[in-house]
């Protein structure tokens, strides 16, 4: 398995803060991996140093073979006197190659155009940014980007009370991306969505496991990383209760119900 990043007793934080605590784990390249955990376990701060905006406290966190990265943040309220179109945003996408003077080739323009496609926005590419819904916003800033050049695409929650629409969206284009080899690294409260992913690294505060979902989204590490949270149902699965994720009417609902898979007889080694 090739890596995209390795940590080795890495410890993250903010001043004297530690959101990390020494932590070991892999990220395999190519894969879609999925880090979840609860509010305040440090799955933004390993975004973060992943995409170099956090240096380690302590220990290592590495990227192999220095890959170009693209880092998208949660983020759909816009400033309203920002009066900058879809289109506009989306090539801001293509600075890193052209430079903010730099003139757009004729590649450029295809490469805007095709991310604006791929995220269902191109009919919204002469609306202002702050005419839009909050989800299309997000699919905005997404499309921006995977306009750029880049090897590794970080994701910080993208699904969080998106409309179903917008949330499909996303979802197409993560597994698009990983189809096109790169790797694909997204925070999520979405237990279903971690499922779905190849690689899950859990998190509460330092990483509680790392591996295929069916190794890791285990009762015994779910329990270890929620704690109280993690609420038993009559069959057999269990249930996540995140007062601060609770479903909104006409949005993308999350599924926080699922089956615990058997602990394995190596899963300590």
């Amino acid at each position: 398995m090739s890596l995209a990043v390795e940590a080795r007793d890495v410890v993250l934080g903010y001043g004297r803060r530690v959101a990390l605590a020494s932590s070991s784990f892999t990220i395999p390249a190519g894969s879609f991996t999925a880090i979840i955990g609860p509010n305040g376990s440090g799955k933004s701060t390993v975004l973060n140093a992943v995409a170099g905006l956090v240096e380690p406290a302590a220990g290592s966190l590495a990227l192999i073979g220095d890959p170009r990265i693209s880092y998208v943040l949660q983020s759909t309220k816009v400033n309203e006197a920002l009066h900058v179109t879809v289109r506009e945003v989306v090539t801001m996408g293509r600075y890193a190659s052209t430079g903010a003077y730099g003139r757009l080739r004729a590649t450029d323009r295809q490469i805007v155009e095709r991310a604006m496609e791929r995220l269902g926005i191109t009919r919204l590419a002469d609306r202002h940014l702050h005419e839009l819904s909050g989800g299309e916003r997000q699919r905005v800033f997404v499309a921006q980007g995977i306009s750029q050049d880049h090897e590794i695409l970080l994701l910080d929650e993208p699904l969080t009370g998106l409309d179903l629409t917008s949330a499909h969206s996303i979802d197409e284009m993560i597994h698009e991306e990983q189809d096109a080899g790169r790797t694909v690294i997204m925070t999520t409260h979405d237990l279903a969505e971690a499922r779905t992913a190849d690689w899950v690294l859990l998190l509460s505060g330092r990483a509680v496991a790392a591996g295929p979902p069916t190794e890791v989204l285990t009762l015994e590490y779910l329990t270890e990383a929620y704690g109280p949270s993690l609420l038993h149902v009559d069959d057999g699965g269990f249930f996540l209760d995140d007062p601060a994720h609770q479903p909104v009417p006409g949005r993308h609902t999350h599924e926080r119900t699922i089956h615990a898979e058997p602990p394995s007889a190596d899963e300590h080694g």
